[in-house]
């Protein structure tokens, strides 16, 4: 085995980030061991976690999770942790920003019983009114409500949908295309305005991308972000409106995919992040394999 190895965890598919990651640590001499997490963990699988240094999760999956937590209790360094699928949660997202100062849209966590759900719309009060699942990728459990009568029928949809009652939040609605800031470790290093001509530019919504510059307020946003949330490789969706920056979203596994030339950059910059973790946890916190131990070493 060569000195670092990492795991790889993806669904299905490696696709082009798990094609361009392979080649990456190649060049590197990084041994990588593959997980489809769309398949089955044999007694094979779990040798091979054994040997990993760090696992990467590449599976944006909700899912995955569980998989995380497995390696996570064979003592594995895991880039996302388990903790980074709460911060990602977009009611625990709302609660962060909230205690720390990092400027969010109004939002409240709705009543999975419609009755009192309706009323709490009433009371909140903003109109339109944006209605989302507090997990989900992609915008596909995201829904924009012009009245009462619309929010209602849209509650029902998310309930129905796929057979699962998950909880939902009702969010002021902010009119603006969607900013992405991409950072890796504590290094921002992608920007992309996603704009579409309907008011959803998230995701798969978007068709045109470009660049833009952080200003002093933005920085300080993501600073923040960077120091209270559980996530090392994030993108950051972000509202601009009236001059006033809003965070929408934090995102793990965030999508590498904007700029075509910047994909290898990126990639290249996780690898490097991934051995650092794993070298620094190694080396300074041998019977203690967690990723905040990265920043202690550092301070």
């Amino acid at each position: 085995m060569k000195q670092t190895v990492i795991g790889y965890i993806y669904s299905s598919k490696i696709g082009r980030n798990g094609e361009s990651f392979l080649k990456i640590a190649k060049m590197k001499d990084i041994d990588v061991i593959l997980f489809d997490i769309s398949a089955e963990i044999d007694e094979r699988n779990l040798a091979e976690m054994d040997v990993c240094d760090v696992i990467y999760n590449d599976s944006g999956e909700d899912y995955a999770i569980f998989f995380t937590k497995i390696f996570e209790s064979m003592g594995k360094i895991v880039v996302e942790s388990s903790k980074a699928f709460y911060d990602e949660n977009k009611w625990n997202t709302f609660v962060k920003c909230k205690k720390f100062n990092i400027p969010t849209p109004r939002t409240i966590l709705l009543s999975n019983d419609i009755e009192i759900a309706k009323q709490q719309l009433i009371e909140f009060c903003e109109w339109p009114v944006i209605i989302k699942r507090v997990i989900g990728t992609w915008g596909e459990f995201v829904r924009k409500a012009e009245n009462l009568d619309q929010a209602v029928l849209v509650i029902q949809e998310l309930f129905d949908k796929g057979g699962k009652k998950f909880p939902l939040i009702a969010q002021q609605f902010v009119e603006s295309s969607s900013y992405r800031v991409t950072f890796i470790g504590k290094e921002i290093v992608q920007t992309a305005i996603k704009e579409n001509n309907s008011w959803k530019c998230t995701g798969v919504y978007a068709r045109n991308f470009k660049r833009f510059d952080v200003d002093d307020d933005l920085k300080e946003i993501v600073n923040k972000i960077m120091d209270n949330f559980n996530i090392n490789i994030c993108g950051i969706d972000l509202h601009l409106n009236d001059g006033k920056w809003y965070v929408i979203e934090v995102n793990t596994e965030p999508a590498l995919d904007f700029f075509e030339d910047e994909r290898e950059i990126l990639i290249n910059k996780i690898i490097d992040l991934l051995v650092k973790i794993s070298q620094t946890n190694k080396k300074a916190y041998p019977n203690v394999l967690t990723i905040e131990n990265l920043d202690k070493t550092q301070s």
